[in-house]
């Protein structure tokens, strides 16, 4: 890992033809301290072969979008894994590999991925979060000081919209926060899920958490957090306009993952913040 460093941080983005990817990519062209240094995707696609500049809708940098990693002698200080929850389960054994840091914004990693990384991280540093946007990560603060206030005397429900192309529901943001949640009120979260409700008998659980997605057109990516009390309620909203934030959040967490030996870490270190959850 980097110490000390003053040199531009060398990048290889994982999943670069992707809409995090293309972000990424116009993320970097316009840093002071990173460099596009490898841009990878599946095979199959067409732009593989193709400039990443290009792909991302900037000018050409002649990193071309290859298909497969670059050899183990091929420089570069950090990946940052926006892919497939099967992608990413190969990708973090290649990181190993060359023994340089990972960021991780892959959702939907089950919990055998996740033990991996995190034993992984006890040779290489890997930052993994469900949302790399700062709003969000303020929004995850506020709700848990919501939580705290209000504890179980309200019903509590989650709605996340996304994309109709996105696999996974409900969003892994959704499920953090609701993690969050289930930590404030010392819970399990499996024990407070109720997937949203359908048929002419179901009504709401008492104490239980609601998640509910939302598919269509092109959304970035909406979370609102409700909390209905008797006589009054309180939303929570977080609104992403583009995904230049989730970019630019990644990208601060590359650099930052570069100072670190080993660990396995979360956008909470990262930006240097405390759980207001008790430990």
């Amino acid at each position: 890992m980097l110490q000390g460093k003053k040199q531009m941080i060398k990048v290889a983005v994982l999943g670069s033809a992707g809409r995090m990817g293309r972000a990424l990519t116009r993320g970097i062209a316009e840093s002071t301290s990173l460099v596009l240094s490898a841009a990878i995707d599946k095979p199959g696609l067409k732009s593989i072969g193709e400039d990443s500049g290009l792909v991302a809708g900037i000018e050409a940098n002649e990193v071309f979008v290859s298909d497969s990693f670059p050899p183990a002698s091929a420089d570069f200080d950090v990946a940052i894994d926006f892919t497939s929850a099967s992608a990413t389960l190969k990708n973090i054994e290649k990181c190993l590999e060359r023994n340089v840091g990972l960021v991780i914004g892959t959702t939907g990693l089950d919990r055998e991925t996740e033990d991996r990384l995190k034993e992984i991280s006890n040779s290489i540093p890997i930052v993994y979060s469900s949302n790399y946007s700062l709003g969000v990560n303020a929004t995850m603060k506020l709700v848990e000081l919501a939580t705290r206030i209000f504890g179980d005397s309200v019903d509590i429900e989650i709605v996340e919209s996304h994309h109709n192309k996105k696999v996974d529901a409900p969003s892994g943001t959704a499920i953090s926060i609701g993690e969050r949640i289930a930590k404030v009120l010392e819970k399990d979260l499996h024990e407070l899920t109720e997937d949203g409700r359908s048929g002419p008998n179901s009504p709401r659980s008492h104490g239980k958490i609601g998640f509910h997605a939302i598919r269509g057109g092109d959304v970035v990516g909406d979370h609102k957090v409700l909390f209905f009390g008797k006589e009054e309620s309180v939303e929570i909203t977080h609104k992403a306009l583009s995904r230049e934030n989730f970019a630019s959040g990644a990208l601060k967490a590359a650099e930052w993952v570069c100072n670190k030996k080993n660990g396995f870490f979360t956008m909470d270190d990262v930006l240097k913040t405390r759980s207001v959850a008790k430990d």
